[in-house]
């Protein structure tokens, strides 16, 4: 093998991966939103999570893409890891679709009249559009473009190799084993950081004559395996539920690649059979990808039936405290049936909330926070599993004491949700009044997180009689006056040019935080002392803004 056969297959690979990351990079931001949109609403189901994975991962063409934002969608909350599960077994079906590319494209004819074109029609278009989305479509096209002209060079190059190497290497190389092309393609996917290169080199090694047919499916489930190596490297530094996605996308993986791997004779006259009927061409790189698809879609079919089984498995892994929080104690599905038993069940839950964010509070006021944005996330999952269980209850025949205590619920779990979510703006106010040079405006913001503190802690979750609120609304009050006391020491600093107009405009959006969160808190335990008081609290109110400064 010449040292020109070398250079032109490493060229022809690093033109396709740049090819494949214009094509993604292109592609998602031609498609927008609409992508996350897709994978954050349509994955009610581990079913549909299934189908928007194969759909998002044909039209960005990276799989390693969409596994990382499925992450990401884990992290942030949006997903759940049954949902997650869904979309993560979808994007090995669709990484599919490049297999299929360079098979029924890359080799149907002279590659260059089809790359040239499409290359100028995107470069042209990446130049003159206007619109930062054409622009990404042009990218796109460019990058398609290139994709085939990558393609070429390494169609190139395996030919050469096959000339000299062909006949010792495609049957195996004598003692080589299956084994031994799993690892080539493992090896591939794990250097590229791209199962799409893996598969289309062994694809168009295959179709050199470079690879034997047996050894080119064995290195396509290497390939397969590879791709879990981009989901390891995502999850180094993520939270607990992204490392479960992480191990249900390794598990996925290997029991497909363990089954394709067991049943490879079979499977590969099983796919000669389905080529011959669905009259695909029968060439070793059309075999290939349909190999490729017979076998994801093998593995979809045996993992999906498994999905809720592995998920409640996956769920006792690398539990932290934030997650003990978030995991609900006293609701139970069975009591759903029972309205005054949900109640009850409701009525513990919401007391370890209540407590739970007063602990979240003072740590934000008074104590060191550092990790108040998890507990805070805590508490929003838990509200989400506090909603879902009084949609739940049945209301037929429903007694009104008992609606009435659900929908007070459900407006103290909201309460205490945004006093949560308002905690790390305390915490940035203790921290900004901490590091500030002016004496006289340092004081009178320590006075009010002191006020805010004290007022916070009379906010307990207790069912005592309602003349206790006097002493909770002449606190409140003196909350009030003293916020408009300080923040008119900051217009006043920010006006003498004490403060800059940076400095004053944070320290007002966290006092003002931070005056809200109180008041959250202090309208939760209202309704928990005395669900049918909510039309007091909501009278004159709109919670969906925040409160006059």
């Amino acid at each position: 093998m010449s040292l020109e056969t070398i250079v032109q297959a490493l060229g022809g690979l690093a033109l396709f991966l740049f090819a494949m990351q214009r094509m993604t990079e292109g592609l998602t931001v031609f498609a927008g939103s609409g992508l996350k949109r897709l994978l954050g609403r349509w994955t009610s189901t581990p079913l549909r999570g299934v189908f928007a994975g194969i759909l998002v991962t044909g039209l960005v063409q990276s799989s390693s893409a969409v596994t990382v934002a499925t992450i990401g969608f884990v992290n942030a909350g949006l997903l759940t890891l049954r949902q997650a599960l869904g979309v993560i077994f979808g994007t090995n079906v669709g990484t599919t679709m490049t297999g299929w590319l360079v098979s029924l494209v890359g080799f149907g004819f002279r590659i260059e009249a089809l790359a040239l074109p499409i290359l100028t029609v995107g470069v042209v278009l990446r130049l003159v559009a206007s619109g930062r989305r054409y622009q990404g479509l042009g990218e796109a096209l460019a990058g398609f473009g290139l994709f085939f002209l990558g393609l070429a060079l390494l169609k190139d190059a395996f030919g050469g190799m096959a000339d000299a190497y062909g006949a010792t290497v495609a049957t195996g190389g004598g003692d080589v084993s299956w084994p031994a092309f799993v690892l080539v393609g493992f090896v591939a996917t794990v250097l590229t950081q791209s199962s799409s290169a893996a598969i289309a080199i062994i694809l168009t090694a295959a179709a050199g004559g470079v690879i034997g047919l047996e050894a080119a499916a064995a290195a396509v489930i290497g390939a397969n395996l590879g791709t879990t190596s981009t989901a390891a490297i995502a999850v180094l530094k993520a939270t607990p539920a992204a490392k479960r996605l992480a191990i249900g996308h390794i598990a996925f993986n290997v029991v497909t690649g363990l089954v394709a791997l067991a049943l490879l004779p079979l499977m590969l006259a099983l796919v000669a059979r389905l080529a011959d009927w669905l009259d695909v061409e029968g060439s070793p790189a059309a075999i290939l990808a349909l190999f490729h698809t017979v076998f994801n879609v093998l593995g979809v079919m045996l993992m999906l039936p498994l999905a809720d089984r592995l998920a409640t498995l996956l769920e006792r892994l690398f539990r932290s405290e934030a997650d003990e929080l978030a995991r609900p104690q006293h609701l139970d599905a069975t009591l759903a049936a029972t309205p005054a038993l949900a109640a009850a069940a409701l009525h513990e839950e919401l007391g370890r909330l209540r407590g739970i964010v007063s602990t979240v509070a003072q740590a934000a006021l008074t104590g060191p926070a550092p990790v108040l944005q998890r507990q805070s996330d805590a508490v929003r999952t838990l509200v989400e599993a506090i909603q879902r269980f009084v949609s739940s209850v049945r209301a037929e025949g429903t007694a009104e004491d008992v609606g009435a205590e659900l929908a007070g619920a459900l407006a103290a779990a909201r309460y205490l949700q945004e006093a949560a979510a308002l905690a790390p703006n305390g915490a940035a106010l203790r921290s900004r009044t901490g590091s500030l040079d002016d004496v006289a405006i340092r004081a009178a913001l320590e006075r009010f997180i002191a006020e805010a503190a004290q007022v916070a802690s009379l906010a307990e979750a207790t069912f005592a009689e309602p003349g206790d609120d006097r002493d909770r609304s002449a606190a409140l009050e003196r909350l009030q006056a003293r916020y408009r006391e300080t923040k008119e020491a900051l217009l006043v600093a920010a006006v003498a040019k004490r403060l800059s107009v940076e400095d004053t405009d944070a320290l007002l959006d966290d006092l003002r935080a931070t005056r809200r969160l109180v008041d959250q808190l202090l309208k939760a335990d209202r309704l928990l002392r005395g669900p049918k008081r909510a039309a007091e609290i909501e009278a004159g109110v709109d919670d969906a803004r925040p409160a006059t400064p």
